[in-house]
């Protein structure tokens, strides 16, 4: 009886990790070896990254609610303390967006804050 060989199994292993390397340069996408350590690295960072995103985007989102509500006369904290007292569930992202592109319609929500303040 033959001897039987994994080598249709790793050839097939081999092949897809070097597609996933694809447009590396010099050995990193030709050898597996190298090919396995550069697509494993960048599978490690995207995984880490996609969880920084939402810390990084908040962050932004915050820091622009914060310029906008300044402009009003408050601080961050009492905006969003105030729109909590108002019942408003506007969530970061949008009150970010309405404070870039709708300034008066922000006027509106940061007064209502305010009023919910005094």
């Amino acid at each position: 009886m033959p001897r039987a060989t994994s080598g249709s199994v790793t050839h097939r292993r081999h092949k897809r990790m070097l597609q996933h390397a694809k447009g590396n340069r010099g050995g990193r996408g030709n050898l597996y070896r190298r090919a396995r350590e550069t697509v494993e690295r960048g599978w490690k960072s995207a995984y880490r990254d996609r969880k920084a995103r939402k810390r990084d985007f908040r962050r932004l989102w915050i820091i622009r609610i914060n310029a906008a509500a300044r402009l009003h006369g408050l601080t961050y904290s009492r905006f969003m303390s105030g729109l909590k007292l108002a019942n408003v569930d506007l969530d970061r992202r949008v009150l970010a967006s309405v404070a870039m592109h709708e300034p008066e319609a922000f006027a509106e929500v940061a007064a209502l804050a305010k009023k919910h303040l005094s």
